[in-house]
């Protein structure tokens, strides 16, 4: 069993190394073919590189010429485009528009291609004619947006203005009759929408040519004019001061009340509208925008805002603060607009103008305020009234203040940098209480100069009196404070206390029992001892001093009277008051008096 075994073994062996010498055999063959099939492709690579080397040098030879031909065809390509477009170009834009910026973009293609190729002399000439003609199409697409924009502005009409506020109103609607400021309002149109389209594509195109400043300074010219020629349909110019200067006072309140109109109608209509105008024709060019708009409306709004700069340096006079506050209102109002409107650095000086106005006419109505109360110390003190009553001055600053009280608001915030540090007193409230003081001193001056003291201080009575009134009767009570008011109506007693004192001082003095009291008691005792006394040399002279005494109240009586005649206390609750204490201590007075020694006038 385990013989077979080991044969099996040794049979398998044997199979194993014939197996391994084939295979030995086989490799050795495969190695020589392999060298000998190396050899072979060595020689073919040897022949055939010579063919290889000629078909890759065919090759480049095929791309150059491709691309030579590429690049013949670019240039035959565009100057065909120059030609093409050479041929619209020397004709006029208006014709269309559209074809005419086509052959002006294939004119710069035409510019790029050989601007960034090297092709020669007959590049530069193509070049140098394609130059050429970009300039004529800029000369000619700037003559064409002239051309548009000028047929296109004309100046608008008043009624087509008015209409476009929320509220109409007519031309000659006072500056009053004010639209609501926020109310919706529709902005005219400045140009005919049609053409918008085509100015914004001939801007745009502007840009690209490089001649864009020259856009803009038509844009200005065109609409800046245009703006004017409204304006001065509405009738508004450059005014100067002597102009204002030499105007009537009706006439000028008119002019004033006008004028704020057409500020209104500028700012909320004109002004936005040509803002519009600029962002549709220079879409997406923001600074070019702004300048746009503020070279346009820059000499239009000099011309708006000259007239209120000529009122604050005209001569000054009292009324004239109405005017000026009324102008201050109107500009102060529209101020927030102002500064929408002309928004950004290109705008600044318009912006700047705008305000500067707001402010001096603030600055001319306080200085108005400021001088009316130095010519009220130095009016003049002999302009007396004759009977006491109330001066035309106390009148005229009575209804004044009232007057400036519809103004609060705006006097307010004119004189907010006037108040104290402590905030009691406003600038306003100084300002007023400083008027009634400065005709206060002047009034003291005026006094002294009657020669009657009675009367002097009646006219002071009567002065102060109106002032008093006139603050209580008005919202003005509110401003001032109810400690002011009563220390002025205690004034007014105190100077009704002295009038009575100097007026019937000394007929009272007739009426004393001072005197008379030992001539008096001698005669008494005559008339005990004898009637025959009563004829005696004392009783006598008794008697004729009590009736001394009874004609001198009646005369002095009698002159007060008579004088006081031509006197006047225009307030009647101040005349009644006065002539309730006048009897309220003559009277009691003559009564005592009479009652003492009536007997003895009797006698006498």
């Amino acid at each position: 069993m385990v013989a077979a075994e080991a044969a099996l073994l040794r049979e398998k062996a044997s199979l194993l190394r014939n197996s391994m010498c084939r295979s030995e055999a086989v490799r050795d063959g495969s190695a020589a073919a392999v060298a000998s099939i190396g050899r072979r492709m060595a020689a073919v690579d040897e022949a055939v590189r010579p063919a290889q080397a000629r078909t890759w040098s065919a090759h480049r030879a095929h791309d150059n010429v491709a691309r030579s031909l590429r690049a013949v065809e670019a240039v035959v390509r565009h100057l065909d485009g120059v030609r093409e477009a050479e041929a619209v170009i020397l004709e006029s834009p208006s014709k269309s528009v559209t074809a005419y910026l086509e052959a002006v973009d294939k004119l710069k293609s035409a510019e790029d291609f050989f601007t960034s190729k090297r092709i020669g002399k007959a590049g530069d000439d193509a070049l140098k004619r394609v130059d050429e003609l970009l300039h004529k199409a800029a000369a000619k697409l700037e003559n064409e947006f002239s051309r548009v924009l000028s047929e296109c502005s004309k100046p608008v009409e008043l009624e087509h203005l008015l209409s476009c506020l929320p509220s109409r109103s007519s031309a000659k609607d006072s500056a009053e009759s004010q639209p609501n400021p926020g109310a919706v309002r529709s902005l005219p149109t400045l140009v005919d929408p049609r053409y918008v389209p085509r100015l914004s594509k001939l801007a745009q195109k502007s840009v690209e040519l490089g001649c864009h400043q020259q856009f803009v300074k038509i844009y200005r010219d065109i609409r800046s004019s245009t703006l004017e020629l409204t304006l001065k349909q509405l009738g508004v110019e450059y005014v100067q001061a002597e102009e204002v200067q030499a105007a009537q006072a009706e006439s000028l309140n008119a002019k004033i009340a006008h004028w704020i109109q057409c500020l209104q109608i500028a700012v909320k209509l004109l002004f936005p509208s040509e803002r519009a105008l600029c962002d549709q024709i220079f879409q997406g060019k923001h600074a070019w925008k702004d300048h746009c708009f503020a070279a346009a409306t820059s000499k239009t709004l000099l011309n708006l805002l000259s007239f209120g700069q000529a009122i604050t340096e005209s001569k000054t006079s009292p009324d004239k603060v109405f005017l000026l506050l009324d102008m201050f209102d109107a500009t102060l109002k529209l101020q927030s607009e102002v500064e929408t409107i002309f928004v950004g650095d290109e705008c600044a000086e318009n912006r700047k103008s705008a305000i500067t106005l707001v402010k001096c006419l603030a600055q001319a109505a306080k200085k108005t305020l400021i001088d009316f109360k130095d010519s009220i110390v130095k009016e003049s003190p002999k302009n007396t009234t004759a009977d006491g009553d109330v001066h035309p001055l106390t009148s005229y600053v009575g209804n004044y203040i009232k007057f400036l009280f519809d103004y609060h608001s705006s006097l307010q915030l004119i004189f907010q940098e006037s108040s104290n540090g402590d905030g009691t007193k406003s600038g306003l409230v100084s300002e007023i209480t400083g008027l009634i003081h400065a005709v206060e001193t002047n009034l003291d001056v005026k006094a002294k100069l009657y020669k009657d003291h009675a009367l002097g201080i009646l006219f002071l009575m009567n002065n102060i009196n109106y002032i008093v009134r006139s603050i209580r009767s008005s919202e003005v009570k509110d401003l001032v404070g109810d400690d002011w008011v009563q220390r002025r109506r205690r004034t007014v007693q105190q100077h009704a206390t002295q009038y009575k004192r100097a007026a019937w001082g000394k007929v009272l003095e007739c009426l004393s029992a001072q005197g008379l009291t030992s001539s008096v008691g001698s005669a008494i005792e005559g008339i005990a001892g004898s009637v025959g006394s009563i004829g005696s040399h004392s009783g006598t002279t008794s008697t004729s001093v009590i009736k001394a005494r009874f004609k001198s109240f009646n005369k002095q009586f009698e002159e007060v009277c008579q004088t006081q005649m031509n006197w006047a206390i225009p307030d009647k609750e101040l005349r009644d008051n006065l002539i309730l204490a006048v009897a309220e201590i003559l009277l009691p007075a003559y009564r005592s008096f009479l009652k003492r020694f009536g007997y003895f006038s009797y006698l006498a």
